[in-house]
């Protein structure tokens, strides 16, 4: 079954992130409390997933202990390819949302984590942009199903 297991925010961009329980998410807007929240946002940018299953297996490659929360995406889902849901609706508890673009790693997290091949390992395996169609509360252990 498919869910999600860890949520993170920052207010700002740079900052730790912090895990919380709960997020809200606006419709065109984002999450609340975000770096990224905003008017008119990009539908790219309105929030991001990874799988933990990435995660687990680079701490197992290379011998770390990195948490889900470090690699700075807002859920961490468990349970679900997110790469085959680009162009697809998905429904995590009762918020709607569209894949949009897969998420690249960037050079700057791989300096953040002081990490060996970050960019590199996580390039297919680096999350999901997504959209949010249909505002609502978003909690840890929502479920997440395909539309």
């Amino acid at each position: 079954m498919s869910q999600v297991i860890k949520l993170g925010i920052a207010k700002n961009n740079n900052q730790k992130i912090n895990e919380v329980d709960k997020i809200e998410l606006l419709s065109g807007k984002g999450i609340i409390g975000d770096r990224h929240f905003q008017e008119n946002n990009d539908s790219r940018c309105n929030l991001t997933l990874i799988e933990s299953e990435n995660i687990d297996y680079y701490n197992d490659k290379f011998k770390t202990n990195y948490s889900y929360i470090d690699f700075r995406r807002n859920i961490v889902t468990k349970g679900i390819e997110l790469n085959q849901l680009v162009g697809k609706k998905l429904l995590i508890g009762e918020i709607e949302l569209e894949g949009k673009d897969l998420c690249r790693p960037c050079k700057h997290l791989e300096e953040m984590l002081k990490g060996q091949d970050i960019v590199k390992e996580f390039l297919r395996r680096g999350g999901l942009r997504c959209e949010i169609l249909k505002s609502g509360m978003l909690s840890v252990g929502d479920k997440i199903k395909i539309v």
